[in-house]
């Protein structure tokens, strides 16, 4: 298994401290705070931690607080807030220096019978017709400054296939919409709790930058002030992160400094496994021109 898969599969496991306590390492990406998506997967996988196998999630919601220090692990708290006959509910607080960081809320519930419909898979080239983004990256490197170009073309625990590849720099409006297929680049035999955490922690990647496109923005700018605000994320079925997903994100309004940012994940073979939603901060001081 490579080394960074691996990494990534051992940060997401937790160090138990107590009853409903956990304990999470972080590592440096070469980002000014811990990655988001993260610190998301280690609460999901505290939550689950609490809850029977047989009740998998369906669904979180999740604000991020402050920035996270890498300096330092994370603790997380979870609490127990029901035990339904078929709905199990969890709050999380992710929590550095004192003071929360983070907070999930999940719902965990038994698998059902039910009807069923489902949007489309867009019609796109499949990954094996598409050039890896690793490759995109190391063609654009250039424009890096250098103390950050290390962390830009550092091997990355998912592999990218963007389905219409484009220049992160290139400060020509678009419309707010694009599509990759994403993997866990190695195969793995993890329960499917596992499996969902590690679909909430590549979630994050490239979905708050979609509401920047129109508006020629990236995160390089050196006036951009980007966050996180929150993430929602609805499981609609069991799914394989080390199998191909098909991440299809647009963002339909910004305002008032802010984008918000739509997502849904289609497996191979056309069915829709999870939708995400993130509201995030895109805002730029005095200084910065817009294209």
């Amino acid at each position: 298994m490579r080394q960074v898969v691996r990494e990534l599969l051992d940060i997401l496991q937790l160090e138990p401290l107590e009853q409903n306590l956990f304990r999470g390492q972080t590592r440096a990406t070469g980002q000014r705070s811990i990655f988001g998506g993260l610190v998301a997967g280690q609460a999901l996988m505290a939550a689950s931690r609490t809850v029977p196998a047989d009740r998998p999630v369906h669904s979180l919601h999740a604000y991020f607080l402050r920035p996270g220090d890498f300096n330092l692990p994370i603790i997380y708290e979870v609490d127990r807030i029901r035990d339904g006959a078929s709905f199990t509910t969890r709050r999380v607080n992710a929590i550095q220096h004192g003071k929360a960081i983070f907070s999930l809320a999940a719902s965990f519930a038994v698998d059902e019978e039910g009807v069923e419909h489902q949007s489309a898979m867009p019609d796109v080239p499949m990954p094996a017709d598409l050039e890896n983004d690793e490759n995109i990256r190391k063609q654009v490197a250039a424009n890096i400054p250098e103390p950050f170009r290390s962390a830009f073309l550092q091997e990355r625990p998912v592999e990218f296939r963007p389905v219409k590849p484009r220049n992160p720099f290139d400060i020509t409006p678009q419309s707010p919409e694009r599509m990759s297929w994403f993997r866990i680049p190695e195969p793995l035999d993890v329960d499917q709790a596992t499996q969902r955490v590690l679909l909430t922690f590549c979630s994050d990647f490239s979905l708050m930058g979609t509401a920047m496109l129109p508006h020629g923005m990236h995160f390089f700018q050196p006036q951009l002030q980007a966050a996180s605000i929150d993430h929602a994320m609805w499981f609609h079925k069991p799914i394989r992160a080390d199998q191909w997903l098909l991440y299809c994100t647009d963002s339909p309004r910004a305002a008032g400094a802010r984008g918000i940012n739509r997502g849904l994940i289609y497996a191979e073979d056309g069915s829709l496994v999870a939708s995400v939603a993130q509201e995030g901060l895109m805002r730029l001081r005095p200084g910065e021109m817009q294209a």
